[in-house]
């Protein structure tokens, strides 16, 4: 069975891996010329580390890995609104979490990849697909034509041709907020243990990440009800002038962070949906339910995507329509609690009414974190570890 995979990121690669593991004849095509990637980091979360393991990459993962301990969560002045139990999720799922660059994320899931015999070909845009009998033509703007017996969309959130072949439609929405979002790096030790900082303030957040004593990723967010320019030159001007006089930790990292090594994101989900596949193309990753970073599984939930649908794919490979319903049913109902989830937390930490955060910090303070550290364990196991 021929497997063309559109997309070379987190779905797309380690979709790929999965089923080249398992046997198929997989081809990974990708719109850009090169490898890019616009995020700064992401915390490995043990529903992606037991994928990880069984991918059999999670010792490279490791080796260039933090290991989160506990999520604080302060007031823009420093108070203390609570603190999630990162180790207490682990010891529920029974598999550890992580924090790591994306770059490097990427990288070992590429080298993998090659491990396998697979390179992605770049500088292949999609810009049509056709139905031809049982197989599906596609065609890249390279004037290249591949056919092949079932596609697997993984072309992202924003421009997804295999979700508008799918749906007839690919309308990402915009979420009302913005992130600026970098990569920090120091020669001094500045983190003496690894915990995630995520400082709340009055439509504005910013999260930090540590990777190890001496690097961290970070985000900082603000509401925006608009869509405006990205002028990289004036990424720190704007920084500052949202977090001056936040705690002293937060300036460090947009001192001493590079202007190159901070984007600048206008963040955009998708509406959940039911339909996932149409004739022999299915979409997944963030073509199929892109969550908002604050929901902390994008990269997990594409790792769960790249398993559970080689898992089907091997259970079903006579019936492609059996395997891809099968597929649809196991991940919908989680990706679309996991998109609402991601929203309600951003409706909250962007409402720019002072009344409204100084409750949501007291009711922050009030709460049982036990209780929402057990929650989340429940919800990112289901129909993968039996926590």
């Amino acid at each position: 069975m021929k497997i063309p995979i559109l997309g070379g990121g987190v779905a797309g690669v380690s979709t790929a891996i999965a089923l080249k593991q398992k046997g198929f004849d997989v081809t990974v095509y990708e719109r850009h010329k090169t490898e890019t990637n616009i995020g700064a980091g992401i915390v490995v979360w043990p529903n992606a580390t037991y994928v990880l393991e069984k991918l059999r990459i999670i010792s490279q993962i490791k080796a260039v890995s933090g290991y989160p301990t506990r999520m604080h969560r302060l007031s823009h002045t420093g108070e203390n609104l609570g603190s999630i139990n990162i180790e207490a999720i682990n010891k529920i799922m029974g598999y550890s979490s992580f924090s790591i660059l994306r770059t490097d994320f990427q990288n070992i899931l590429i080298s993998k990849l090659n491990e396998l015999g697979i390179f992605i070909n770049y500088n292949h845009e999609v810009t049509q697909l056709q139905i031809n009998g049982e197989k599906t033509i596609t065609h890249f703007k390279n004037e290249k034509i591949s056919s092949a017996d079932i596609i697997i969309g993984a072309d992202g959130r924003m421009s997804s041709l295999a979700r508008q072949y799918v749906l007839g439609e690919n309308k990402p929405v915009y979420q009302g907020f913005i992130n600026w979002i970098g990569v920090f790096e120091s020669e001094k030790k500045v983190f003496q243990n690894i915990v995630v900082n995520d400082y709340w303030g009055i439509g504005e957040r910013f999260g930090i990440v540590p990777v190890s004593q001496y690097k961290a990723y970070w985000a900082g967010g603000i509401a925006s009800a608009k869509i405006g320019r990205k002028q990289p030159t004036h990424y720190k001007k704007e920084l500052h002038s949202i977090f001056s006089g936040w705690p002293t930790l937060v300036d460090e990292m947009i001192v001493q962070t590079p202007t190159s090594r901070i984007n600048k994101v206008y963040v955009h989900d998708h509406n959940p949906i039911k339909l996932w596949h149409k004739n022999n193309v299915i979409v997944i990753g963030d073509a199929a339910h892109a969550p908002l970073p604050t929901s902390g599984q994008g990269a997990c939930q594409a790792l769960e995507d790249a398993w559970h649908l080689a898992n089907c794919l091997t259970s079903n490979s006579t019936n492609i329509a059996r395997a891809f319903t099968q597929f649809t049913q196991l991940r919908s109902e989680k990706t679309a609690n996991i998109i609402s989830s991601g929203r309600r937390l951003a409706s909250s930490l962007f409402n720019p009414s002072t009344e409204f955060c100084k409750v949501r910090n007291e009711n922050s303070k009030a709460t049982d974190y036990s209780r929402v550290a057990s929650g989340m364990a429940h919800t990112w196991s289901q129909n993968l570890i039996n926590a």
